[in-house]
């Protein structure tokens, strides 16, 4: 076959007729998966990634090939080894995830609850890392789980420091509410926003669950840009803004091992 030939048979495998590229569709087939959808078959991959049953069935094949997925002993698909492997070894969280674990795992000794690291990805809160526990109160975010900024403390925190272009998408809604007591009112949640940003601190009970209670601080840079948030899920009872002061004793620790000195923030108010 000519040289050239073969050029162009290349080229019409790179891109189908509707003019998409061979790694669109495989970003597709990898945005399957989550922490709801670890193991999946192929039917369902076709149909949740829009692509014709034959295609994705070869797209998988080749990335199990190359170690980017793989199939478990009832023939469904997962993540392969070789992903992960490459994912955690750049993971561009993985420096702040190293610092910030010896002071989690003290915060969760003294909580005994849930103790989480996220980051912001656009308008949504993104678990980075959690420390966890058996007898735990009930929490639904996961580790690689989003959630919408505006429901979690976490997420509260991260939003009040972002850009305000981010911030005007949020506010312009629609805001979903997880429970009565999550904040749905763009002038609300404006007010809610300084007032973390004045205390340091977003204090948020029954914003997820109506047994729960997230509580978040900051993390910042040594440029003194709030890049992660540091939060805790404990019982929405009488004792959870007690948490508040090992919170922030776990960021500081994290803030100065990061090459930065701690702040003095105003006292959170009553809630």
């Amino acid at each position: 076959m000519p040289p050239g030939r073969r050029l162009r048979h290349g080229h019409d495998m790179a891109r189908s007729r509707s003019g998409e590229s061979v790694l669109q569709r495989a970003v597709r087939i990898l945005e399957v998966f989550g922490p709801d959808s670890m193991s999946v078959s192929i039917g369902d991959i076709a149909k949740r990634a829009d692509l014709p049953l034959s295609t994705a069935s070869r797209l998988v094949e080749e990335m199990i090939q190359h170690g980017l997925l793989r199939r478990d002993s009832a023939r469904r698909v997962r993540i392969g080894i070789r992903l992960w492997e490459l994912a955690s070894r750049a993971a561009p969280t993985r420096g702040l995830r190293d610092v910030a674990m010896p002071f989690m795992e003290d915060l969760h000794a003294v909580v005994g609850h849930h103790v989480q690291l996220a980051v912001r990805e656009g308008v949504e809160v993104l678990i980075v890392e959690r420390l966890s526990a058996p007898s735990a109160v009930v929490n639904i975010s996961r580790i690689a789980g989003r959630l919408p900024a505006h429901v979690s403390s976490s997420g509260l925190v991260l939003l009040s420091h972002a850009p305000i272009g981010v911030q005007d998408r949020v506010l312009a809604g629609p805001l979903v509410a997880m429970t009565g007591h999550t904040i749905i009112d763009s002038r609300t949640l404006r007010t809610f926003m300084a007032e973390v940003r004045r205390t340091g601190v977003a204090y948020c009970p029954r914003f997820i669950h109506p047994d729960a209670t997230g509580i978040a601080v900051p993390i910042r840079d040594p440029a003194d840009q709030v890049i992660a948030a540091l939060s805790v899920i404990v019982p929405a009872d009488k004792h959870a803004a007690s948490r508040i002061p090992a919170l922030q004793t776990a960021a500081h620790g994290i803030r100065r091992s990061l090459g930065m000195p701690w702040p003095k923030t105003q006292e959170p108010r009553s809630h």
